[in-house]
């Protein structure tokens, strides 16, 4: 599912681009609308749970209580602070190469081939994350992601660096997106995985909400320059790369040959 999403996201930004040229932005987002009603039509009709519905009663303290869990509690803090920054280069990084040189049509396909690469992010992740353990690989994927924005983007000039960090973030955020649910099914009782899971994605959506105007007032108080954007990015997902690994110390202690 998360690897599908990746690859909506190579195809949409290139068909709307090219609707836009032959028939305006107005059928462009008509198409858009009908090809995703259809996809939906579809998966609704063929989608089977694979138990039995058992309704119960709903509370929101079902919602906040494994907040009193110090793993859990961590895991959600780590992934606030990284979605924080992990969306503002899908945001900024056509109109940052933009800045720094690169022609319109060259920087458009920048976030195309972000997505494309994800996919990859979105899949082996997963599997190398079954054979060295979960918190470590999320750990390693998310402090690549902080050097990448820091090491790379930040100091961008030129066409080749650009595409070089939409490339190898496309794979490292990737890896975020489908790491995190598993955490916390890793910490939590089966029955409650989806209470949990949708308990740490409406916290760290406030992030995700907010990281975007405060991006773009960086830029505007900078007079277009990205630069506070670039340094708050990547600070913001530091700070979840070293909550992740005290959540990985709260569970299995200071053993970092071990596979948690």
């Amino acid at each position: 599912m998360a690897a599908g999403s990746s690859l909506g996201g190579v195809i949409l930004p290139i068909m709307v681009n090219k609707i836009i040229d032959r028939s305006g932005f107005a059928w462009a987002m008509r198409s858009v609308a009908f090809l995703l009603l259809g996809l939906l039509v579809y998966a609704n009709l063929t989608v089977r749970s694979r138990l039995p519905p058992s309704p119960k009663p709903w509370s929101l303290l079902e919602f906040v209580r494994p907040l009193q869990e110090l793993p859990f509690l961590l895991v959600v803090s780590a992934s606030f602070l990284f979605f924080f920054g992990m969306f503002l280069p899908f945001t900024f990084v056509i109109l940052s190469a933009q800045h720094d040189g690169m022609s319109a049509n060259l920087a458009f396909y920048l976030i195309p081939i972000l997505n494309a690469v994800s996919i990859f992010g979105r899949t082996i992740p997963g599997y190398i994350a079954d054979k060295l353990g979960r918190f470590n690989t999320m750990i390693a994927t998310s402090f690549l992601s902080t050097i990448l924005v820091l090491g790379l983007w930040l100091p961008a000039r030129g066409n080749v660096p650009y595409i070089l960090f939409s490339a190898f973030y496309g794979f490292s955020s990737g890896a975020f997106v489908s790491l995190a649910p598993a955490l916390i099914a890793q910490i939590s009782d089966i029955r409650q995985i989806g209470i949990r899971t949708g308990s740490m994605f409406a916290v760290i959506s406030v992030a995700a909400l907010l990281g975007q105007p405060i991006g773009g007032a960086l830029v505007s108080h900078e007079g277009g320059d990205y630069l506070h954007l670039q340094i708050f990015c990547g600070t913001m997902m530091f700070g979840g790369s070293v909550i992740f690994v005290a959540a990985r110390w709260a569970l299995a202690g200071p053993k970092p040959a071990e596979k948690v």
